[in-house]
């Protein structure tokens, strides 16, 4: 009899079954063997039945791994290509910035494979403390109504790891449906057992030397969640005046930025009046700064003033910080809750007054406010200073506020004993990498900022009061009942750490010289910081601190490829514990990509609903599709609503199936070094039909060929070649060295751009088209062009396999082989270079661009003119480009779609004529143009393009327009001035023709 199980459990269950199909299905799913292609080619291109079942072939064959290419490597001598995937949070799901990274990574990771090379993309997960903790507290919350205190720690942790074996492998179903050759035989969570080993071993050697410390410093404190929290999990959002917050624990919203005046009274019965958008922590205030220069108070420098609440005297101190026309000029300093004061505090050795508990209450000896939340404490403090005249009122001022991203929190500067990193010369260190060359970081522009940020370093607060992640493994050290303590444990403040309880003994014992029985040793409950073991990512993930033939042989990376938002806390901080750790750099070079933002440049969020899962444009999804997603989110009612509407708003008829080769492709077009990238879903849509013309394409090849059809050298039919044969294998030879000239820049706008225009404007638009008659003749001529289309249609694939795994794979898996090939995929097929097609013919290109020209000006002449097909005639007074172009008329002349198109010696008569070139020019025949009717249509075109031109210039030239208007739309109206424009140039030359022939 099966146990009825509870509705929370059934839900949970229900999840994550649909979790598994959405992302595994018949894409990812282990198949007995490979993909039966002996079938033909279906007619049109469906993504789903592309992309099913080659990957579980990929991953099953071993392409994936390093060692299948193992014997190349010894044989040519190149070293491994090695990438870490940055690891992403194990509580989320792949969003299309994340997309953009695998892409990017994929990419390089199979170019360099099928370059020969040895590769190694190492996949991985983060334990993600703070967020993971965040969302099992909550689930517990809602399916259990208890809490993690309820439970115990134990129990807790249990719970978190059975949550992360239930759901926590959708990322890796994602990135499997996005076709990431990861070698999936090595993985790495950051809370495994063979992780958390050199996590604690990384922090005992780093205590052990001095490099981790204990101290009471300042740090970032989120009052919701008890625990400190690292600067990327504080948003710092900028409001320009009075804006309401709301904050955990409080009912009504909070107000910020408000700019509060009052006085601190001075022993000779005057007073000096201060500025602050936290009046609540003048309870903490121990001094006042003004600037040494301003005279309004240079005269009352070192004297004190009273506070007005508690028993204390504040010093009025010189310091040329102080901003003189902020506020009065005069400054209150609290370093206990101010990082700006905590320095100035520093400095001039102030007291540091806590005044604000964990839990976000007032903690000071005035009755009045001791124990009140802080927010409240605000409103108290402004009334008690009314009550004695020295409050001065309030304005509206702009100004920062620190939100935590986690909890939606206001966080507050804390004066706390934790665990910190000195990074001063670990920074030192990183900065004379980059300066000396050993380090490149692509973009250059942002080397800038890595020194910027090094120079200014902070010593790196490293423990957090969580329950889930790494124990810190130290130990605080007392003396059992009865034994006298000698002057090193007088402190009461004595550490040791230990990779367990009984090392951790020893080492105290033989410190303090005493035996071990006199002693007891209390773990520190906190644990690490997420980004503590990130940092050793690189070398942990090969093993580290054992000495494995991994570390040996794929450490260090070749690159890193990641976001430019975490230089400082990941990237630098896994460069200065790689050679504080390993003596080594973790690798040789850093590439920055871009922040992916939705079509209207604004940045992902859920609450706005435009984070959008990649398997939704893969394979499309309805609008009641997205929202019903929104349910499986912790999202709050207010903000599920808020995504709803988002959704409505971006797509409201859904998103349509692109497929992964599209998305993949659409990814790797946008500028990726610098500027931010805007995506818009309805681009992958266009490149998903550039799939479809690369499917149509090598359909035509297909039933081009014979069945027993087998490539010839192109040394033996090279010479046989036409001209355009001989085109094509030059564009073939030149877009080839684009492209691995790319690949070697990361200019990946400049690759796919290549490739784009290889197929579509190259090889379909010209050469299929010139070659359709040939093709269907059983002659020498024949013979020569098929074996020229094949050439070009498998090197075609394999330019494109690195972006479009999929449908390159299935394509050349039809495609007939050369004799000497017997690559079993595309995966590990050999990459197109010069050496393998040394046809490039500079001369031949510029003769073919300019009959093509004379084909563009043929189809613009018969649409603007309204001509089903015309008649031209073309004449040229040069000798050798007049071969050339008469061997090329009938090509022209298929090309173009018109009647007759031929070579002439003289000008014709009653004849439309345009110049070509400086010697050719193109005249067209006027008995089929009916020239009144063509000039009004052409007119009137141009009176609504002028229309439109006129109605933009007006939207931009209005008052405000850079600062009122959105840059999405601003670069629309660009778009469309650019398009008109054109429309005009064009029109208006037309209608000149016209005029002047008549």
């Amino acid at each position: 009899m099966l146990r009825r199980l509870p509705k929370s459990a059934l839900q949970r269950v229900w999840f994550c079954k649909i979790c598994y199909k959405r992302y595994s299905s018949a894409f990812t799913t282990a198949f007995p063997g490979k993909k039966d292609t002996s079938g033909p080619l279906p007619k049109s291109y469906n993504p789903q039945f592309v992309e099913s079942v080659w990957y579980s072939w990929w991953e099953k064959s071993g392409f994936f791994r390093p060692e299948y290419n193992k014997n190349v490597k010894h044989r040519d001598g190149k070293e491994p290509f090695v990438v870490c995937l940055p690891p992403p949070n194990v509580t989320g799901s792949l969003h299309l910035g994340h997309t953009l990274m695998v892409a990017i990574q994929d990419s390089l990771i199979r170019w360099h494979r099928m370059n020969g090379r040895e590769t190694l993309w190492i996949p991985g997960s983060d334990h993600a403390g703070i967020a993971t903790q965040i969302v099992v507290e909550k689930k517990l919350q809602k399916e259990r109504q208890i809490d993690r205190h309820t439970l115990g720690r134990e129990q807790f942790v249990r719970e978190v790891h059975k949550w992360k074996e239930e759901c926590g492998n959708e990322i890796d179903q994602q990135l499997k449906r996005l076709g990431a050759s990861l070698d999936w035989s090595r993985p790495n969570f950051t809370m495994s057992e063979e992780f958390s080993r050199a996590v604690q071993e990384a922090f005992i050697s780093l205590h052990d030397d001095g490099t981790i410390y204990r101290g009471n410093r300042l740090i970032n404190w989120s009052c919701a969640l008890r625990s400190t929290i690292s600067d990327i999990e504080v948003d710092k959002q900028p409001i320009t005046g009075a804006t309401d917050f709301r904050v955990p624990g409080y009912e009504d919203p909070i107000q910020f930025g408000v700019l509060h005046y009052f006085s601190y009274p001075l022993d000779s019965g005057t007073e000096i009046p201060v500025a602050t958008t936290r009046i609540e922590t003048m309870l903490g205030d121990t001094a006042i700064a003004v600037h040494p220069d301003d005279v309004r108070y240079s005269h009352l420098i070192g004297r004190k003033v009273q506070h007005p609440f508690i028993d204390r005297m504040l010093p009025i101190i010189a310091s040329e910080t102080v901003d003189k026309d902020f506020g009065t000029g005069a400054v209150k300093v609290t370093p206990a809750h101010d990082f700006n004061d905590y320095d100035l505090g520093e400095r001039y050795s102030l007291d540091s007054v806590t005044i604000l508990g964990e839990d976000g209450t007032i903690d000071c000896p005035v009755p009045r406010f001791n124990g009140l939340r802080r927010f409240d404490a605000r409103l108290e403090v402004i009334d008690a200073l009314k009550e004695k005249g020295l409050y001065g009122g309030q304005k509206e001022h702009a100004m920062v506020v620190p939100v935590c991203s986690r909890s939606s929190d206001i966080v507050e500067p804390l004066l706390k004993e934790q665990w910190f990193a000195r990074c001063d010369n670990l920074a030192t260190q990183a900065i004379a990498a980059v300066e000396s060359g050993e380090l490149s970081i692509c973009p250059k522009m942002h080397c800038k900022t890595w020194q910027h940020w090094l120079l200014n370093i902070r010593d790196w607060c490293i423990s957090r009061q969580l329950w889930w992640g790494h124990r810190i493994p130290a130990y605080r050290v007392s003396f059992r009942n009865g034994h006298p303590k000698n002057q090193k444990a007088d402190s009461e403040n004595m550490w040791v750490s230990g990779r367990c309880y009984q090392e951790a003994l020893e080492k105290a014992a033989a410190q303090l010289n005493v035996n071990e029985e006199h002693l007891e040793l209390t773990q520190d409950d906190d644990v690490l910081d997420t980004w503590f073991s990130s940092a050793l990512f690189p070398f942990a993930v090969h093993g580290w601190p054992s000495q494995t033939d991994d570390l040996d042989r794929f450490y260090p990376s070749t690159l890193l490829e990641t976001g430019h938002d975490i230089i400082f806390f990941w990237v630098a901080r896994m460069v200065m514990m790689g050679q504080k750790l390993t003596g080594r750099l973790p690798f040789k070079e850093v590439y920055f990509h871009s922040m992916v933002r939705d079509a209207h440049g604004r940045k992902m969020s859920k609450s706005l609903g435009n984070v959008i899962d990649p398997v939704d444009v893969i394979q499309g999804a309805s609008l009641e599709d997205l929202h019903a997603r929104l349910e499986g989110n912790l999202l709050d009612p207010a903000e599920k609503e808020r995504s709803r509407r988002g959704q409505a708003a971006d797509y409201p008829r859904g998103i349509p199936e692109c497929g992964t080769d599209a998305l993949r492709f659409t990814l790797c077009t946008y500028k990726a070094q610098g500027e931010d990238v805007n995506l818009d879903v309805n681009t992958v849509q266009t490149y998903r039909f550039f799939c479809n013309k690369i499917w149509n394409a090598a359909l035509f090849t297909l039933n081009a060929l014979p069945d027993n059809f087998e490539p010839s050298p192109m040394s033996e039919t090279l010479a046989d070649c036409s001209i355009m044969d001989r085109w094509i294998l030059s564009r073939l030879s030149d877009t080839t060295s684009k492209i691995n000239s790319g690949f070697q820049g990361y200019d990946f706008p400049i690759i796919t751009s290549a490739i784009h225009k290889f197929w579509v404007q190259n090889l379909c638009d010209v050469y299929l088209e010139s070659i359709k008659l040939s093709l269907r003749a059983d002659d020498h001529r024949a013979v020569v062009s098929r074996n020229v289309l094949h050439t070009c249609v498998d090197a075609g694939l394999r330019l494109i396999g690195p972006f479009m795994p999929y449908l390159s794979e299935e394509i050349f898996q039809r495609l007939p082989r050369k004799p000497e090939r017997e690559d079993p995929s595309i995966c590990v097929a050999p990459y197109p270079t010069t050496g393998e097609f040394p046809m490039f013919d500079g001369s031949l290109e510029e003769r073919v661009a300019l009959s093509l020209d004379i084909v563009n000006r043929i189809r613009s002449i018969q649409k603007e003119f309204g001509i089903p097909k015309l008649s031209g005639h073309i004449v040229c007074n040069n000798d050798d480009l007049r071969g050339v172009l008469s061997q090329l008329c009938p090509t022209m002349a298929t090309l173009s779609r018109c009647r007759t198109l031929q070579m002439t010696n003289q000008e014709p008569d009653r004849c439309l004529a345009t110049t070509v070139a400086s010697n050719c020019a193109l005249f067209v025949e006027m008995e089929d143009i009916d020239v009144p009717r063509v000039l009004e249509r052409l007119q009137a075109k141009l009176a609504k393009t002028s229309t439109g031109l006129k109605e933009i210039e007006a939207q931009r030239s209005m008052d405000g327009y850079e600062e009122k208007v959105p840059q999405n739309i601003r670069e629309k109206h660009d778009q469309q001035m650019e398009v008109l424009q054109a429309d005009s140039a064009r029109l208006s030359a037309a209608a000149a023709m016209l005029k002047t022939a008549r």
